[in-house]
């Protein structure tokens, strides 16, 4: 699996669905059929022989072109033949040859596997430390294919850029209304930001100044900022318009994954900006705190988008639970009948989308992302939104997502953009 930092990272099976379990008790049955035919008298090593066979493929994979030296020493200790002969004769010597291999395994490995290899070196189980073995080399080998694709990166990235707009050119080519869509998701993105909006300036005391460069001035519209609203318009876009732009349909799937995780963070920061209000900054300056209050928030939201009004109302019971909690462990004064009444009440009221402290929320977060667009991530950090500090991270997460994936849609199809803004913005603009 290749994540978004365009690297092979491994393969997690949910522990609790079937495939994972049907995957771990397959796995589990091999290596217990292993001990089983050691275990036997006198011991049969047909699985044991296979294992080898594939470690040895392993480990020659791993080796670089000009390590003769190293393949042909492999070659020789981990000879099949020879290894069959003596499995025959019950005289494979399984502890040397794992021993033989984990030197080489410590030789080849990269400095972040040095722990795992220290481990195995504690196991006197030959079975425990084959299996020990083969998980690393599985590893090990994530970590050259990581190598190369990294090697290769800029190449493979420029290749994917000139291919996709090759390929929609095609399409183009055979249907020019292709662009219609993408032409009124850039006129509404121009609109958008020729028309007065609330500056956060104007928005409750958690806000403060936007970054200049991401003011709403028509009489400096550029097409640049024109492409970035309407990046942004797609973190609120309405499923049932079908009119989505044709040049970002095959990014349509990951665009409403991030619109649920802007979603499950917006109301996250204001059941945190709440509860702060109420639990006092001991409590919310408390690492462990912020990260119970999380979990309870997020854990519930699955169901948000069907039923908010119950999703809060079940959040806001359990956040009342924990802070009095808290309150009571600190041995500062529990809430009062009122405060509590008022504590759920306004994490209920968060369930509506015109809610106040939501409505700030979700502006600043959006500004944060727009901002990320025109000056990169690392400048913006610099510049942190206030009030979405203790979401940072989760923050910081979606953002880059968010703008590689929107920087990648831009290199491929910024010409077909500057053609049509060319259009819709006032030749007097730049």
């Amino acid at each position: 699996m290749v994540n978004q930092d365009f690297c092979v990272e491994e393969s997690v099976l949910p522990p609790h669905s079937l495939e994972g379990k049907f995957s771990e008790a397959m796995y589990n049955a091999f290596w217990d059929q292993l001990k089983e035919q050691l275990s036997s008298s006198p011991p049969n090593f047909n699985r044991v022989l296979e294992l080898l066979r594939e470690i040895k493929e392993m480990l020659m994979s791993l080796l670089l072109p000009h390590q003769n030296r190293l393949r042909n020493e492999i070659e020789e200790a981990l000879d099949m033949v020879l290894l069959k002969q003596e499995a025959e004769h019950g005289a494979l010597d399984i502890y040397s040859l794992s021993s033989y291999i984990l030197s080489l395994i410590t030789l080849l490995c990269a400095p972040s596997r040095d722990e795992a290899v220290q481990k195995l070196e504690s196991i006197t189980d030959p079975v425990d430390l084959l299996r020990g073995i083969f998980h690393v080399l599985g590893l090990m080998k994530m970590d050259m294919v990581n190598y190369t694709i990294q090697s290769l990166r800029s190449y493979l990235q420029e290749h994917s850029i000139q291919y996709e707009r090759a390929k929609f050119q095609e399409l183009l080519d055979n249907q020019p209304s292709l662009l219609d869509y993408t032409t009124k998701w850039l006129t509404k993105a121009a609109a958008d930001l020729s028309m007065p909006s609330m500056s956060v300036s104007d928005s409750p005391s958690t806000s403060c100044s936007p970054p200049i460069c991401l003011t709403n001035n028509s009489e400096h519209l550029s097409s640049t900022m024109v492409l970035y609203q309407g990046y942004l318009n797609l973190l609120l876009w309405d499923p049932a318009n079908n009119e989505f732009p044709e040049t970002l349909l095959m990014d349509r799937t990951r665009l409403q994954e991030m619109e649920f995780q802007l979603i499950q963070l917006t109301v996250l920061a204001s059941v945190l900006l709440v509860a702060r209000s109420f639990s006092g900054n001991i409590l919310i300056n408390s690492p462990d705190f912020v990260a119970k209050l999380k979990c309870i928030t997020t854990t519930l939201m699955d169901e948000f988008n069907a039923k908010p009004e119950e999703t809060m109302l079940s959040v806001s019971e359990q956040v009342s639970q924990e802070i009095h909690k808290g309150l009571h462990d600190i041995g500062h004064t529990s809430l009062s009948m009122e405060n509590t009444s008022s504590l759920i009440g306004q994490i209920q009221n968060i369930a509506m989308k015109e809610n106040c402290v939501r409505s700030v929320i979700d502006q600043r977060i959006r500004l944060f992302l727009k901002c990320c667009l025109a000056r990169g991530l690392k400048e913006s950090m610099l510049d942190f939104p206030g009030g979405l500090i203790l979401i940072k991270e989760e923050l910081v997460e979606l953002g880059w997502k968010f703008v590689n994936l929107m920087r990648h849609n831009q290199q491929v199809f910024g010409p077909y953009y500057t053609e049509i803004l060319k259009n819709i913005i006032p030749s007097d603009q730049p």
